[in-house]
């Protein structure tokens, strides 16, 4: 029975009643000592949450639209999201309330504002006129479907074409509809018996704003005259019309049909088409038709002045071509390039020097929205070469599986990153810029290096330069080269873990100061990786392969017959290396035929050549044991000061020494434990050859931290040395400190348990020595993993989240069988037992059942007595417990200050090592940037630790519970990360139920709970993340990443830090209409529209047709509710009128004045000839 202390019990209440907002928190000292105060600077007025940018490819686009003037490009998508871009660097993403597709886009050309058709029937304009776009007006359609929109260029009325075949006109100034509408009845022939179908193009003549063209789906085309309200021209075809494009002159157009046609019309011809065209169509003989061709989706008609027009349209392959890619083809005179691409044509768009429809184009590049990439073609250069496209939208290039992000990162990290990228480059690009440049870039306010990682499905890693709120790709590492690729799916191993993508990353463990990489794979697979500027050929690819069990095999087993391809080395012995000339087996099987001692993934045999960047130091690979595949890992840490990376799955937790490339530690879960295990395990269900040994007690030993099982007793007594005691002496379990006031007694002993396990510790103890030398030999030889024939029963009752151990309540089903799997690792220089006077270097580990231990680490001194002396680990034991998995681990000291693992600076390893040694050494050795190597021996360390359910802070060395915060009752954590922020920490946590929390340290203080969004998929919880400067992120699509802040003053600076969309460009000049056009009338002919659209010629549109909806807001410059963007523009050009007309009076009054001037001179000098030669007096 525990005793009961009154003092603990005072102190918590004294404690609890000094913090009445917080009855959750709970503070815990032992008698005679008192916690230190630390003074906590962040308060709540310091967090905000908002959205700061979204990068990526806009994920299902649907819509695109160019402003030819403004140089700004905007993407739909089927999710009514809409995305706009500038120059590399200006993007902007904005969303529809209704979430409804946006089917169609349209620009206000120069005028800062863009209208927007959505699949739900209503319209939208957009100001874009301010850094974060707003709607200005919205316009519902209650009784038709909108099908297709065109405005004019300097025009402030839109057509809108819909299901039903009739054609509405919309102010876009008060977005109200017009009285005047084109009824599809009077549009086609009378004599036509069927509907024409659904309005799929409107456009007006490019010579005769009058004219207005209507393409009907069946094949009809009306050529509409606005004045007269009537059609001048009907032009029928056989087959559906896609799309129709003019001829700059007005007198042709184009129209693609579903057959695959073309077919070009004279406007004043409609009897039939002047040409038809088949461009992928097979041409037989006898002049009969070409075969059907699929549907030509899209065609557009550009003029040039020097040469023949170019005819680009998407789609009208043969039905033959089965398999082909899609294309875009471009068809100039008689040369036709067909450009396959990678995905599905959505949309494209031809850009052109002049945004005027009535000159010639000049198209210079075309721009293809595809399914999953935007492509930008070159039309000026031989070959039609792409742009190399500077927009970060290759993220899903391989599926993102994993993602990190890191804030505040080494000054020199990104350019050594960005050199050894620049070198993995494509040619044969387009030598132009990016004719994509409109808008300007943000004030950078933020001036730390951020950078993101993610990782991909196909096992590639990208680094991404992510500082002030822009993303640019730095370098990409491809891990799947050190493997055998399968040619074919026969050559494949049985070994796959997964069908597809055996590469994909699931973990990533990087060091920025030391540059270190370590990634873990779906395969159960590690890599080590080693930054570098130097290219080498690795002959050999340094390879071990760990052998991880949760359960003992049973007799018949060849486990004693067979070596294991790699032997655990232990303490005071030395580390085995593998063998530098050959890999270990891959090909062995157990005696009963099943797959065992073979990795997933075989390693290349062959030399590897690395390029500059990250270089390969390492392969680690779980086997297959028992015909069982290996566990995947839940767990990667790595430490380039102490040289070691560890891993975890359900199984248990491994350790290598990367330097010495030996494996250090290799233990089942429960192994950990020790004597101390306060979980009861029930052994798994038997099956065939395998004998569960019921109620053996195994003692898990450790010789100076290496775990050796043993089944009799005697080896058991050999084994049991130094470590054994370590674990039985030093890790009584805290839990009277730390455990939940709902907690039972769970000591898994009772005294006479205790009390024998004492006389055993004190028979090893004396026979110790006498075994010491032959035990160290014979576990070098012997084959490491032995593990228990049991499974974890945690015996949680989950209702109520206590930690009451029913004894009734086993579950033994094995369908809901639960292993015990290290959650989370973290390594640190901090006190590992309650006695230590001092820190040292120590890796702790949490599990899924909440539980927490500690593994000392003895490290040999640096330079090369670190690659000769082993590494000696020796677990210690639990420290606590928490509910829920452990997820996160950091360390304060005493004054509450972050102290981060220690590291190794970077320095190039592939340098001769004729140079300086002295200096070699000196970086060889480990940079501790903890506080603690200069803490007195009073003063004292901060352990935090996250779970799903809640967070504590433990006194270290004592091991009190300081603070304790139950996070989430009914939810759980999806991310804890412990961050920086304005010169202090805190724990920032994201939930299942869409809560993002943050809360001070050490107190555990809540500072913010905001409700963001719920888990709606398994992508964000797998890609959330937090990182210091309150910034976050995770991948919204999966193609798009969503960045975030919940810093205050982050969200005060983000209006300067985004860049600006709209930038004042002064339209180009108006064609030259020529003189004899002006004489006689040619030329383009312009219409009065506010005359025939107004509301006193046309009157008011039916208040049923349309309901108008105002803008939520955000009107930056534009006075007034009805009058828009396009009306102040409006009014602008009206003034200009206004004094050209003045400046027009002026001038003709100066010219009357100079025609009067010179008519009295005229008469002045006649009158001087008359009277020249007459005397005076002859007058």
């Amino acid at each position: 029975m525990r005793k009961f202390n009154i003092r603990k019990v005072l102190d918590g209440l004294t404690a609890g009643s000094s913090s009445a907002s917080q009855q959750q928190q709970q503070q815990q000292h032992p008698a005679g000592t008192r916690e230190p105060e630390i003074q906590e600077t962040l308060q709540s007025e310091h967090f905000q949450l908002c959205k700061t940018v979204r990068h990526g490819f806009p994920y299902q686009p649907s819509a695109l639209a160019f402003d030819p003037v403004q140089k700004i490009l905007a993407v739909g998508t089927q999710t009514g999201a809409l995305r706009l871009f500038g120059r590399p660097g200006v993007e902007c993403y904005c969303q529809h309330d209704s979430g409804a597709a946006v089917i169609q886009l349209q620009f206000l050309i120069n005028e800062g504002a863009l209208v927007s058709a959505l699949a739900d029937d209503t319209l939208h304009l957009w100001n874009l006129r301010q850094k974060r776009p707003a709607i200005l007006h919205s316009l519902k359609f209650c009784r038709e479907r909108v099908t297709f929109c065109h405005l004019p260029f300097q025009s402030k009325w839109l057509y809108v074409g819909t299901e039903r075949g009739n054609i509405h006109i919309v102010n876009v100034e008060s977005f109200t509809l017009s009285g005047y509408v084109i009824m599809w009845n009077k549009a086609i022939e009378l004599s036509s018996k069927s509907h024409p179908g659904p309005v799929v193009h409107i456009s007006d003549n490019p010579m005769d704003e009058g004219k207005l063209l209507i393409g009907f789906e069946s094949g009809t085309v009306v050529l509409w005259d606005l004045k007269s309200k009537k059609a001048d021209y009907r032009y029928t075809y056989d087959e559906a019309i896609h799309s129709v494009a003019w001829h700059h002159e007005g007198k042709q157009f184009i129209c693609s049909h579903s057959d695959g046609t073309l077919t070009i019309w004279n406007v004043r011809s409609p009897a039939k088409p002047m040409q038809t065209i088949t461009p992928h169509g097979k041409q037989l003989k006898d002049g009969k038709k070409p075969e059907p061709c699929k549907p030509i989706l899209k065609v557009e008609f550009k003029t040039t002045r020097s040469g023949e027009p170019f005819i680009i349209l998407s789609g009208g392959l043969s039905y033959d071509t089965v398999g082909r890619r899609p294309c875009l083809t471009v068809m100039h005179g008689k040369s036709t390039a067909v450009l396959e691409m990678d995905y599905s044509i959505v949309d494209f768009l031809t850009l052109c020097e002049t945004p005027y429809p009535n000159d010639f184009q000049e198209p210079y590049a075309v721009v293809v929205l595809l399914e999953k990439d935007l492509v930008l073609i070159d039309l000026a250069q031989n070959g039609y070469p792409i742009f190399e496209n500077p927009y970060p939208l290759s993220i899903h290039e391989s599926p993102v599986t994993c993602c990190e992000y890191f804030a505040g990162c080494p000054g020199d990290l990104i350019p050594a990153l960005y050199s050894v990228g620049a070198r993995q480059k494509r040619q044969g690009y387009s030598k132009k810029e990016w004719p994509i440049n409109g808008g300007n870039w943000g004030l950078g306010v933020q001036s730390y290096p951020e950078i993101i990682i993610t990782g991909h499905a196909d096992g590639s890693v990208k680094f991404w330069d992510a500082s002030a709120i822009t993303l640019q790709v730095l370098y990409k590492l491809k891990t799947s080269k050190v493997f055998e690729k399968s040619r074919n799916k026969d050559d494949r191993p049985n070994t796959d873990i997964v069908d597809e993508d055996p590469y994909a990353i699931q973990i990533i463990s990087w060091c920025p100061e030391s540059r270190m990489l370590c990634i873990a794979g779906v395969s159960a697979h590690v890599i080590i990786y080693r930054f570098s500027k130097q290219e080498v050929i690795t002959e050999v690819i340094p390879m071990l392969e760990v052998r991880l069990l949760y359960e003992i095999n049973d007799v018949e087993s060849p486990e004693g017959e067979q070596a294991p391809p790699l032997p655990t080395p232990v303490g005071g012995a030395t580390p085995q290396p593998i063998p530098p000339q050959s890999h270990p087996s891959t090909s062995s099987s157990s005696s009963d035929g099943l797959r065992d001692n073979v990795p997933c993934l075989k390693v290349k045999n062959s030399p590897l050549k690395q390029s500059p960047g990250y270089q390969t130091e390492l392969v680690i690979q779980l086997v297959w044991v028992g015909g069982e595949p290996p566990q995947q890992i839940t767990s990667l840490a790595v430490n380039s000061s102490y040289g070691l990376v560890v891993f975890g799955n359900c199984n248990g937790i491994a350790m290598v020494d990367y330097l010495q490339k030996a494996v250090l530690l290799n233990l089942g879960t429960i192994e950990l434990y020790g004597s101390n295990d306060p979980y009861r395990r029930e052994p798994r269900s038997p099956r065939k050859s395998r004998q569960p040994s019921g109620g053996m007690l195994i003692v898990t030993s450790c010789m100076y931290g290496l775990s050796s099982l043993y089944s009799e007793s005697v080896k058991k007594l050999q084994s049991s040395l130094s470590g054994l005691c370590d674990i039985s002496e030093g890790t009584v379990v805290p839990e009277d400190r730390c455990k939940s006031p709902t907690s039972g007694s769970s000591s898994p002993h009772n005294s006479d348990d205790e009390q024998k396990m004492n006389n055993f510790i004190e028979k090893v103890k004396t026979k110790s020595r006498k075994f010491s030398k032959m035990v160290a030999s014979d576990i070098a030889k012997m084959s490491r993993k032995l593990s228990l024939p049991t499974d974890l029963k945690p015996d949680l009752d989950i209702k109520d989240n206590s930690f009451s151990r029913s004894r009734s309540s086993s579950v033994t089903s094995i369908d809901k069988e639960s292993r015990e799997a290290i959650s989370a690792l973290h390594f640190c220089e901090t006190f590992t037992r309650k006695a230590d006077s001092s820190p040292s270097p120590c890796l702790w580990v949490g599990t899924t059942l909440g539980t927490v231990l500690v593994i000392a680490l003895n490290l040999p001194p640096g330079g090369e007595q670190r690659l000769l002396q082993p590494v000696i680990v020796s677990p210690s034991g639990t420290i606590l417990r928490l509910k829920g998995a452990i997820l996160r681990m950091a360390f304060l000291d005493t004054t509450g200050c972050l102290v981060p693992p220690a590291y190794e600076s970077w320095r190039e390893h592939n340098v001769p090592e004729e140079k300086d040694e002295k200096e070699k050494l000196k970086k060889r050795r480990p940079v501790s940037v903890s506080p603690s190597s200069s803490q007195e021996i009073s003063e004292n360390q901060y352990a935090v630790i996250c779970s799903e359910k809640q967070a504590k802070v433990i006194s270290l060395p004592t091991q009190n519970c300081a603070y304790k915060q139950n996070i989430t009752e009914t939810s759980f954590v999806l991310r804890g990360d412990i961050v920086a922020l304005s010169n202090s920490i805190c724990l920032a946590c994201f939930c299942a139920n869409g809560h993002i929390m943050t809360f001070s340290l050490p107190s555990l203080r809540p500072l913010l709970d905001v409700y963001y969004l719920p888990l709606t998929n398994m992508r964000i919880a797998r890609t959330f993340c937090f990182t210091n400067n309150g910034q976050a992120l995770y991948l919204v699509s999966p193609t798009e990443i969503q960045r975030l802040t919940y810093s205050q003053e982050t969200c005060e600076n983000l209006q300067e830090m985004l860049g600006e969309l709209f930038t004042p460009v002064e339209a180009p000049e108006a064609p030259n209409r020529g003189f004899f056009k002006g004489l006689f009338g040619g030329g383009a002919q312009s219409l009065d529209r506010e005359e025939l659209f107004g509301e006193s010629s046309s009157g008011k549109a039916s208040r049923s047709l349309a309901q108008h909806i105002p803008g939520p807001g955000g009107i930056e410059g534009v006075k007034g509710a009805a009058s828009g963007v396009v009306g102040e523009l409006a009014r602008a050009r009206l003034a200009l009128d206004e004094r050209g007309q003045k400046l027009g009076d002026l001038e003709e009054r100066t010219a009357a004045m100079l025609s009067s001037a010179d008519s009295f001179s005229k008469h002045a000098h006649e009158m001087m000839l008359k009277y020249k030669d007459k005397k005076w007096y002859q007058f």
